[in-house]
């Protein structure tokens, strides 16, 4: 199985790079690793001391952060590299400031593993929640390399479940240690006979309750909100926008709408710009410099990327979007940190921490059209229901961290 995994890999290297001339995020994918064992060879020297941390993409990385942080603390002496799949995590936190290197993994061929842990050299690596790579795990194995999951999630229609997945488990035995999210994940290890697990929970809680430590001070939305209650809708697509666009064209209720959708291509923004019919404004406009008042507006289109969770903390109500499609609903644990309600749409059952607050009804989950507008007018109208499920859900952030503690104690000293 691992020759013909090896096989497909190949495949899909070569295919990539055809897709690559007609998709520009594939040609990020694909020029991005270009360089990398160059860059490599720059910045780390054979005597350097380096640890090794690779994310998915981008809600991986948040996700590792606090673990992140704490082992550079822990290890001030020692190079922190941060690898990266995909180009949504890459080239939105390549110039993060906590690694000392942060590049593209590349393909998950033997040659390309053996080279990159020659370079980097890790005497300790970490896989933030999920990609198990075997190439790169059997040359960590073979080097004895002290190897850790953080955040990990385990199901069973994962591939080291099935009859099929015999060189996929082989590869779990890389892992010096299992820090799981849940029960259900340690159980579905402990039948692949791994011991060496322990339940901390989501690092993500970790990351979010220190958000309310930092100046999350923004003077454009302090001048656009002008104490009036504001619904900041976060992460949204466009299934989520022809539901919202069509309330904030409707309702007479006096609140303003901050809207920070997923996608800000600039044709899309128009787009969504060009759908609403109350005053609607862009904060690259704001950026030209243009005199604006920006009191007068009501809704705000947020067209960049990295401020929405300051944003949150202007919300009285926030909508988080990405539940009407696939894989499910975006980041809730944001606007919960600072205690807002939160409105969803149906797709969250993939995302625990979702469940837990639409079951203690700190988060409300709604299908169409009526249920979003009955959501919004109870929120809006009723302001005891607003600050109770608000305090749900700042309360559910704050009894649920603690995954950093736990998972560094396990963790030798240098």
């Amino acid at each position: 199985m691992l020759f013909l995994y090896n096989i497909i890999v190949q495949i899909a290297n070569f295919s990539l790079k055809i897709i690559a001339q007609f998709s520009p995020k594939i040609k990020l994918f694909v020029d991005g690793r270009k360089p990398v064992f160059k860059i490599l060879t720059a910045k780390i020297k054979p005597t350097d001391k380096t640890i090794w941390f690779h994310a998915a993409s981008l809600g991986e990385y948040e996700q590792g952060l606090p673990v992140i942080e704490k082992i550079k603390e822990k290890f001030p002496n020692h190079k922190i590299v941060i690898t990266f799949f995909s180009p949504s995590g890459y080239e939105v936190r390549k110039n993060n400031t906590v690694a000392d290197i942060t590049v593209y993994l590349p393909l998950d061929t033997k040659k390309n593993a053996t080279a990159f842990i020659k370079l980097v050299h890790p005497e300790m690596a970490f896989f933030i929640k999920y990609e198990y790579w075997p190439n790169y795990l059997n040359e960590l194995r073979k080097l004895e390399t002290p190897t850790y999951l953080i955040s990990g999630i385990f199901r069973k229609n994962q591939m080291f479940f099935k009859w099929y997945g015999g060189f996929y488990r082989k590869a779990l035995d890389t892992f010096t240690y299992f820090f799981v999210q849940n029960e259900s994940s340690k159980k579905l290890l402990l039948q692949l006979g791994k011991t060496n697990v322990a339940v901390s929970g989501d690092t993500r809680f970790d990351r979010v309750a220190t958000i309310l430590e930092k100046d999350n001070s923004l003077d454009f939305i302090e001048a656009f909100k002008n104490d009036t209650l504001t619904i900041v809708i976060g992460s949204s697509w466009p299934k989520d926008e022809s539901l919202l666009v069509e309330y904030i064209n409707q309702t007479n209720e006096k609140i303003k709408f901050i809207i920070a959708p997923h996608n800000i291509k600039n044709e899309q923004i128009q787009e969504l710009k060009n759908s609403i019919s109350k005053k609607t404004v862009l904060l690259s406009e704001v950026e030209t410099g243009r005199d604006l008042s920006l009191q007068d507006f009501d809704v705000f289109i947020i067209d960049t990327i990295g401020i929405l969770t300051k944003i949150y903390s202007y919300a009285d109500i926030a909508y988080v979007g990405g539940g009407f499609g696939n894989p499910g609903v975006h980041n809730i644990l944001e606007p919960a940190t600072f205690g807002v309600p939160i409105v969803i749409g149906p797709n969250f059952s993939h995302f625990a921490e979702a469940t837990a607050l639409v079951n203690m009804e700190g988060c409300l989950s709604i299908a169409n059209k009526n249920e979003l507008y009955d959501a919004f007018s109870n929120l809006i109208r009723n302001d005891d229901i607003r600050h109770e499920k608000g305090h749900i859900c700042n309360t559910f952030v704050q009894m649920n961290k603690g995954a950093t503690t736990i998972i560094l104690k396990q963790i030798p000293k240098d």
